[in-house]
């Protein structure tokens, strides 16, 4: 959520703040707003889009030192009074904000006390006022922010401006991401790398409690207790072309049409044709150790957690160890048992979801050992886990997860392989899930050739109120998933259950104004699921069946058929049209698919 950018160095600074804050659009947004430092501070901030705001920046807005910040509203409607970036009433200090400032009210009441007037509604506005209060008392701007952090609770990623010191950027974090970008004489910093790759790949990420000095010549970090810090910087893999649509009409086409291409990286180097297991070097367990845990517990919020719930069923299948998966908001609030020998997994696409990240925080504080599976290298979640797997996915625009969904999924399936291989999976059947997983790729380019077929079924049920999706067992995540999307992006109503449950009261909902969605794979339940059909087509409801064989029209209106891989991994394939009838059905309504309302791609505060 929100977006942060700030530069350093000899370059116009305004245009580079609007191309990075442009890169950052997908974090979801409702204003906009720039500042920068020539001769005291300038400042443009708008509510709406960030083209609304480059057009309400004059030609002669020029200053090579500046922060950018995209807002979704908490504290204040939007609007442009609220948008960021906020001055200190003698507009000597700038700030940007990212996160929630839990005891803003207090910090209001005393500065006001004190004679500040404040502007805005915001939380952040107390940031400005303290920080223009503490660095008359100091010698230097990083010493004003820390002293002013000092008086904060809550989260926050900062960039701060100082008029009287226009050659550097302060930042800091707690619990809200910062990335630092080193360039040729040159300093950035953003919120998230996707504002910075097309100006450099070399990236420091702070840690909380972390400050950062920027300067055109180079950078120094501090802990808040003004001991500096030293940081190591990542060659990070993503380029500015993978944030571009690359001829697709959305971000969200282009990344489920990429899957074929995520899924092989997600598998590349990680099957052992001699052993038949999957290699995971990122785990840093030994096979001993391995073998000593006796529960899996998998956590991640959203589409994370409907994989977790894949991943659940996959552990328990191929390892035969209990696993079971948990929404991490819910998790990081009801005081949970930590046991020595449960493995903890979370995922998260970011990295930096912040339930998520509260969540691994607080079991790695009670001694649980906690696995990733993150797709952004050097993420905060990332570097809290005691080890995991990268997705290698690639950057991810569209706030509706997708490509990453999907190689999460595949992602478990190579830790199921390996957990099973170390236990109790026999060599034949390590060979049969890794020639399944081999498979996956070519597999998925045919469910993507349905993709004519998927439209017209999707423009034929988009007009429905509500849409109930149904899956057991293996197929109930993939429901979960499939309503996930279709009302994420197409504000369709949708609701999943278990087949099993909906003689257990959703059944009163089903008629002809109520199509049904069912996940019906070809496995040991294919019976099961078939009179799950009859019943609702008793009872006047359209089916629209995605599964392996074609139903009895007697059965289902209409049947999308996927290719079969094993009976473990064909949830993988399963969601896929799902995620081309959720899009398909988002177009044909005219949703804003890429930005859907009161979405955000990551979510850094509660």
């Amino acid at each position: 959520m929100c977006g942060i950018v700030a530069y350093v160095g000899p370059k116009d600074a305004a245009p580079i703040l609007l191309e990075g804050l442009q890169r950052l659009e997908y974090r979801g947004y409702d204003s906009a707003g720039v500042v920068v430092s020539n001769k005291g501070l300038k400042m443009r901030k708008v509510k709406g889009r960030v083209a609304d705001l480059a057009a309400a920046v004059p030609a002669r807005f020029k200053g090579t030192v500046g922060i950018g910040h995209t807002r979704w509203a908490t504290h204040g409607v939007p609007s442009d009074v609220n948008a960021h970036p906020h001055l200190s009433n003698d507009e000597r200090v700038a700030v940007v904000h990212n996160g929630i400032i839990e005891n803003a009210d207090e910090l209001r009441a005393k500065l006001e006390a004190d004679g500040a007037v404040f502007l805005s509604e915001t939380d952040t506005e107390v940031l400005a006022h303290l920080i223009a209060r503490t660095v008359k008392e100091t010698d230097s701007l990083e010493e004003a922010v820390r002293l002013a952090l000092k008086r904060v609770v809550g989260t926050y990623g900062i960039a701060v401006l100082d008029a009287e010191r226009p050659g550097e950027v302060v930042v800091a974090r707690n619990g809200s991401p910062i990335v630092l970008g080193i360039g040729e004489k040159e300093m950035f910093a953003a919120s998230d790398v996707a504002a910075l790759v097309r100006y450099t790949r070399q990236v420091v990420h702070l840690e909380d409690g972390e400050l950062a000095v920027l300067r055109a010549d180079g950078f120094n970090t501090f802990a808040s207790d003004a001991r500096e810090t030293a940081k190591e910087p990542l060659t990070v893999d993503w380029e500015a072309a993978h944030y571009d649509t690359g001829g697709y009409e959305h971000y969200l086409l282009k990344e489920i049409s990429e899957q074929p291409d995520t899924v092989a990286r997600t598998l590349r180097g990680r099957l052992d044709e001699r052993f038949n297991v999957a290699h995971l070097g990122g785990l840093n367990m030994d096979a001993r150790e391995t073998r000593s845990f006796r529960r899996v517990k998998i956590i991640g919020c959203g589409s994370a957690y409907y994989s977790g719930q894949i991943g659940a069923q996959l552990i328990e299948e191929l390892a035969r160890i209990p696993a079971d998966a948990e929404p991490a908001s819910e998790f990081r609030y009801r005081n949970p048992v930590v046991e020595a020998d449960t493995l903890y997994v979370a995922i998260s696409q970011s990295g930096e979801t912040y339930d998520t990240l509260a969540a691994v925080q607080e079991l790695k504080r009670k001694g649980g050992r906690v696995l990733g599976i993150v797709n952004t290298v050097g993420s905060a979640i990332a570097r809290e886990c005691d080890g995991g797997v990268y997705l290698h996915a690639g950057p991810e625009v569209s706030v509706a997860s997708t490509k990453a969904f999907t190689s999460t999924a595949v992602a478990f399936a190579l830790l199921a392989l390996h957990l099973g291989r170390v236990r109790d999976l026999s060599p034949a059947d390590g060979r049969r899930i890794c020639e399944g997983l081999r498979a996956l790729p070519d597999q998925i380019k045919e469910i993507l050739a349905l993709e004519p077929q998927v439209k017209e079924l999707a423009e034929k049920y988009a007009d429905s109120p509500s849409i109930m999706f149904v899956g057991r067992v293996r197929g109930y995540p993939v429901a979960r998933e499939g309503a996930q999307k279709l009302k994420e992006i197409s504000y369709v109503h949708a609701e999943a259950y278990p087949a099993s449950e909906l003689k257990h009261g959703p059944l009163a909902l089903i008629g002809p104004e109520m199509p049904t969605v069912a996940i019906v794979p070809d496995d040991e339940l294919l019976d099961k699921n078939l009179t799950t059909l009859g019943e609702i087509r008793a009872r006047g409801g359209r089916v629209l069946m995605v599964g392996h064989r074609v139903a009895d029209p007697k059965l289902a209106d209409d049947c999308l058929i996927v290719p079969k891989n094993e009976v473990e991994l064909d949830p993988i394939l399963l969601g896929i049209p799902l995620q081309l009838f959720a899009y398909h059905a988002a177009v044909a309504l005219e949703r804003d698919v890429d930005k859907p309302r009161n979405l955000a791609k990551s979510v850094t505060v509660e």
